[in-house]
């Protein structure tokens, strides 16, 4: 994993109208980087795209839904005719759900999927030639701490996030020795607006006050491990104290999670 400058990188960030996509652009074009983003909520992109004036680089906003396979190549071909290249992807674009499975039908799994793996595989996908003549390049999978440990009412969306998870371990063996690197990034709770716009709130376990942190630190937090030539970062406190006791103890994490069945 190579340490990079972000000055004059050409970047792609999906899911950037709102939260963690958002302030990751912003960090982005901050440190002088040239950043297509891309969201379905198009007034809102266009929102931080203005944002972007006088901070140091440039954003352009590129409307779509980024599950949808002309929408992907609407955006990378954008990002390609404006920039001249691509050195960077961040795949930020998801969504959730909460619920019991038992409870809910095949199409919750299925749009859940859909979105938060198979458009970010997708992505990747497109993308690889063009990275492939990139400098320094890197894929960002936004993930998260559901992707390490699954718990309850989460079942569907745990899946798609250890899908990131798994996906990004292989392909990063496998584009080492063209110089692509690839960094997970596992957040924890966040503020953001992603709980108002989950597709199905069926059901929900009362769990524990945590207090978040800001998309702001994530976006931070990420780009440091850009630069830092990470492989996996997870900026929040009790998502690491989550991994290290699964990795000790399973079992008792699972006796603690049967409390908020």
């Amino acid at each position: 994993m190579a340490k990079r400058s972000i000055l004059g990188s050409r970047a792609i960030v999906t899911g950037a109208s709102s939260g963690i996509g958002k302030e990751i652009a912003l960090e982005l074009c901050r440190q002088g980087g040239l950043v297509a983003i891309a969201a379905r909520r198009e007034d809102r992109l266009q929102a931080v795209a203005r944002q972007a004036d006088g901070l140091g680089g440039r954003i352009i906003a590129v409307g779509g839904d980024i599950s949808l396979e002309e929408a992907r190549k609407r955006l990378l071909d954008h990002a390609l005719a404006e920039f001249g290249g691509l050195d960077i992807l961040v795949n930020n674009a998801g969504i959730g759900a909460t619920g019991l499975f038992a409870s809910a039908g095949p199409e919750r799994l299925r749009q859940l999927m859909e979105v938060n793996f198979f458009a970010l595989a997708e992505m990747t996908r497109l993308a690889i030639p063009h990275l492939r003549r990139g400098t320094r390049p890197i894929v960002v999978n936004l993930s998260s701490i559901l992707g390490r440990r699954g718990v309850p009412h989460n079942s569907e969306y745990c899946a798609s996030k250890f899908a990131v998870h798994g996906f990004s371990e292989a392909i990063r063996t496998e584009l080492a020795g063209e110089g692509i690197d690839v960094l997970v990034v596992s957040p924890g709770t966040t503020e953001t607006e992603f709980f108002d716009r989950v597709i199905d709130r069926s059901s929900e376990p009362a769990w524990p006050e945590h207090r978040p942190v800001t998309a702001a630190y994530v976006a931070k937090r990420t780009v440091a491990a850009m630069r830092a030539g990470k492989r996996e970062i997870i900026p929040y406190f009790w998502g690491r104290l989550l991994c290290a006791m699964n990795r000790v103890s399973p079992g008792l994490v699972d006796r603690i999670m049967r409390r908020y069945v």
